[in-house]
Order: C-alpha cells, then sequence, then structure tokens
C-alpha cells in the first residue's frame, strides 16, 4: 500500500473521531450550562469546553470574550475552526475521496451522504435549542460510517490504518472529555461528592454514551474512583484509555505481520499499554488526574507524529 494512502485513511478515521469529540464536547457543556449554578467553576463552562477542544486562541481573535452562541457555532459550524465538526466532516470527506478506490461503496456513500446533509444543515437558521439534536445527528453519522468500515471494508493493511485512527484519536478524546470534568468543571474541592459533582460525572457519562455501560458495572453513584477506573483503566469499556491502547496494538501487530517490520509507533503504544495496565485509579488520584491526562494526550500526540515518520 502507498504511504500517501495509508495516510489518508488514516485521517479519516481521526477526522471523524475527532468531529464525534467536538459535539460531545458541546453536548456536555449545553448539559452543565441547563445548571442554576453553572458558571461558577475555575471558569466557565464554555470557556472550558473551548480550552480542551484546543479551540480557544483560534475563537478569541474572531469572537473575543467566550458567549454561547458563539461558542457554539465555532464548534459545529465554523470553518475557520480547524477541530469543529463541519471541518472535521470536510477534511474526512476529501481525504474519502483521495482514497475512494480503496473505499467501498458503501462506506463511500455514508461519508458522502453526511457531508452533503451538513451542507444542507448549515443552510438553516440556527437556534441554541437545536444543538442536541446537531450533536445527536454528528454521532449517528459517525457510527454509521464506522458501522460501514467494519461490515465491509476488506481487513487489510488498508482496515487497519482506519482502525489505528480511530483508536489513537478515542484515546486522546476520552482523555480530553475527562478532564473537562476533574480539573475545569468542579468549582471547589469542597464540592466533591455534592449534588453539582454528580450531576456533572453523570452529564460527561451520558454524553460519551456510557451512563448505562457504567452503571451495569458499578452501579449506585458515580464516584470520582469509579468513573476514572471505568474510562481509564476498564479494558471492556469501549472509550476507555486502556481499551483503545489494547485494540491499537492489535493492530499494529497485524500491520507487523503483513509489513514484516515493528514500527517505533508500535513500541510506542506497547509501552503506554503496559504502563497505564500498572497503574491503578488510586495511583492515577494521588499523582493528579489532571497531571495524568495532560501527559497521557502528550503520549498520544507523540505517537500520531512517529506513525508519520513510520508509515507515511
Amino acid at each position: 500500500m502507498l504511504s500517501r494512502t495509508a495516510q489518508n485513511l488514516f485521517w479519516i478515521s481521526r477526522y471523524m473521531e475527532r468531529a464525534e469529540l467536538t459535539a460531545r464536547l458541546l453536548e456536555v457543556g449545553y448539559r452543565i450550562a441547563l445548571m442554576p449554578s453553572a458558571g461558577t467553576g475555575y471558569q466557565n463552562e464554555w470557556a472550558s469546553i473551548l480550552s480542551v477542544s484546543g479551540s480557544d486562541t483560534g475563537y478569541k481573535k474572531k469572537y473575543g470574550p467566550p458567549k454561547q452562541a458563539y461558542i457554539e457555532h465555532y464548534l459545529f459550524h465554523d470553518l475557520d475552526n480547524p477541530n469543529s465538526v463541519a471541518s472535521c466532516i470536510n477534511k474526512a470527506r476529501e481525504n474519502s475521496r483521495a482514497v475512494r478506490t480503496a473505499l467501498t461503496t458503501q462506506v463511500w456513500d455514508a461519508m458522502n451522504t453526511g457531508y452533503q446533509e451538513l451542507k444542507q444543515l448549515a443552510k438553516e437558521k440556527y437556534n441554541t435549542a437545536n444543538l442536541p439534536v446537531l450533536c445527536d445527528w454528528t454521532k449517528s453519522r459517525v457510527s454509521l460510517i464506522r458501522g460501514a468500515i467494519e461490515s465491509t471494508q476488506l481487513e487489510d493493511e488498508g482496515y487497519d490504518f482506519l482502525n489505528l485512527g480511530y483508536f489513537i484519536e478515542r484515546a486522546d478524546n476520552t482523555a480530553r472529555l475527562l478532564d473537562v470534568k476533574y480539573y475545569v468543571l468542579l468549582p471547589t474541592p469542597a464540592a466533591v461528592g455534592s449534588e453539582v459533582d454528580h450531576y456533572q460525572w453523570s452529564t460527561l457519562l451520558r454524553a460519551m454514551s456510557a451512563y448505562r455501560a457504567f452503571r451495569w458495572a458499578y452501579g449506585g453513584l458515580q464516584t470520582p474512583h469509579k468513573v476514572a477506573h471505568f474510562l481509564i483503566l476498564n479494558v471492556a469499556c469501549p472509550r476507555s484509555l486502556l481499551h483503545c491502547l489494547d485494540r491499537a496494538t492489535r493492530h499494529f501487530d497485524r500491520l507487523e505481520y503483513i509489513l514484516q517490520q515493528q514500527s517505533e509507533a508500535q513500541k510506542m503504544v506497547a509501552q503506554l499499554k503496559n504502563s497505564t495496565i500498572a497503574m491503578d485509579v488510586d495511583q492515577i488520584l494521588e499523582q493528579g488526574l489532571h497531571e495524568f491526562l495532560t501527559n497521557f494526550v502528550n503520549e498520544i500526540d507523540a505517537i500520531g507524529e512517529t506513525m508519520r515518520i513510520s508509515y507515511f
């Protein structure tokens, strides 16, 4: 497979997963903004969403102080924001068009239909009340494309690069979503265990489509200890950091078998997986969850850059 084709396939998945992250961040912001006590944390919740999405600098240059309506537009429709839902779907579609012959008809149709639907959504008059509908549309469209890949793509090296894009981006996204709650939104240390605290954990789990799975696995209230374990160390949770690293390792191992060589990126993922397995939740919380997540995101960024050198 040509390195350019592998790179396009890898980024198709990363962009689609990133579009879903932005939609989930918008959903978190929308739900928490409905609370009477919203805005009493270290930062306004919408400023927090901008910061975690990596879009705060671009937003401030264009709009200035954070305002909910502007932030919603900037994160969903604004093509000047490289992390907006619209930008990510556009880029995923462009990458798909570049490797059209490497994708099945079903995958291309799901991608192109989503792109056309997005163009129609951009023409409609926007209202904040419509934000949950837009977030649900994004998640459904990404799931449809993902399903088309899993059910129709030949499981060759192209399939592995598609999945590596998904799992590497998803690991990054889960870390960012978890960081929104623990570091940015919590008003004060005294609020731990309060109704506000429980509502925010519940909101986070619902936005990640993980609320019911969490209740099945742990039951009871959403304590920081339980949620951190679920989203970091529980390999059965499809959005946990360890699950993503485990699946990425499998696809790297498949590529090693196909290409008959081991890459530096493969070694880095295996090392990160092993170091994560070696930790327990108490260690992570004692170290500082924000510090752990920041380091994890930096490791994922390094893996992405090493993949560019190793494969593309």
